[in-house]
């Protein structure tokens, strides 16, 4: 695969790439540089991590060597799933599986846990010399990557162990691009202030949209991306648990707000723009002849601008949007359906 391509497989769709030229750079001095993503397992995925899961295999097509790293010490300290890590690690193996069912390629990935690192006094003694070179007000400003407000740093002194662990993290797992969604950018930018301080290696930071909820609250503001109108577990009745049924997805698009030409906020174009196209790299919407006929979009330029002059009908965009979402859950149904055994929950 050529230079040119490989930069454009890891750079398509996303939102912000620190930096454009630094990733240029990895691609030319290595064919198969070393790429992280870190999860919290902390319940069911949802669709947003469609987005993720399409980056994910992105990143391995461009001959990236990928650690997902399933950050169960980093799911205790933020009380997640009870506080309790047998329930938290239950979960991670629900993430491992439901990844690679929707494609992730199991040869080419690598599955590491933070309770690998903790026993090592050398992964301790980065986690110091991290908070070392971060201020507490700085510490306390990125507990929005815990889903959390700066107040509740406050709540207990764990909770401000929790920027250091994962700074130190990407450092230990020696990675050459850091991968997330935009709500782990704070995460990110301190990474790379720090490995300036020290003179460690910079990790190149790839961040992909979030997904609002289907109550659309409104636009996200990237400032602090992990405000609530994310699409989260925690409101499963603004959201598409992994997996769904058919009924399930059909019932939650029906209902999902979608005011006609509006882009911003609206959680049925963001899935048609972050999900459907780039997994199908084509939008289907049938229609009746009275309401125009079918109509197909080859890009995400020719679906907004029928979007935004009013062709299409929120009702006719709905029902497309819900069978290809329905088809990129399906590999997740299908997989625990015969394996019932390592069932997505409870954990």
């Amino acid at each position: 695969m050529e230079l040119d391509e490989r930069v454009g497989l890891v750079s398509r769709n996303t939102a912000e790439i620190l930096t454009p030229e630094e990733l240029r750079g990895l691609f030319e001095r290595t064919d198969h540089p070393r790429a992280y993503i870190g999860f919290e397992p902390s319940g069911q995925l949802t669709a947003g991590q469609l987005i993720t899961a399409r980056k994910m295999i992105d990143l391995q097509r461009a001959g990236c060597r990928l650690t997902v790293f399933l950050a169960d010490w980093h799911a205790w300290i933020n009380d997640k799933l009870g506080g309790d890590l047998d329930r938290i690690r239950r979960c991670g193996e629900y993430m491992r599986r439901t990844f690679l069912a929707l494609g992730l390629d199991e040869d080419a990935t690598e599955f590491h846990w933070t309770s690998e690192l903790t026993g090592r006094s050398e992964y301790w003694s980065r986690v110091v010399r991290v908070a070392q070179a971060t201020s507490l007000a700085r510490a306390k400003r990125a507990m929005t990557i815990l889903g959390r407000s700066e107040d509740e740093a406050e709540l207990n002194l764990a909770k401000l162990f929790y920027p250091p662990m994962q700074v130190a993290d990407i450092f230990e797992l020696s990675v050459d691009l850091a991968y997330a969604g935009l709500d782990q950018r704070r995460a990110h930018v301190l990474t790379r202030e720090v490995a300036h301080r020290y003179h460690w290696p910079v990790p190149v930071a790839v961040h992909t949209p979030l997904l609002s909820g289907l109550k659309g609250q409104g636009r996200m503001d990237p400032a602090a991306p992990s405000s609530e109108n994310k699409m989260s577990k925690s409101d499963p009745s603004g959201a598409i648990l992994l997996p769904s049924t058919p009924e399930e997805v059909e019932a939650r698009i029906a209902g999902a707000f979608c005011p006609p030409k509006q882009t911003e906020g609206n959680p049925v174009v963001e899935i048609a723009r972050f999900i459907v196209l780039p997994w199908e790299g084509r939008l289907e919407i049938p229609r009746a002849a009275e309401h125009g006929g079918p109509v197909a979009f080859g890009s995400e330029v020719e679906f907004l601008k029928s979007w935004e002059s009013g062709a299409l009908h929120p009702k006719d965009l709905k029902s497309a949007i819900a069978a290809a979402l329905d088809r990129r859950i399906e590999p997740v149904r299908e997989y625990f359906a015969h394996h019932p055994s390592e069932s997505h929950g409870p954990f």
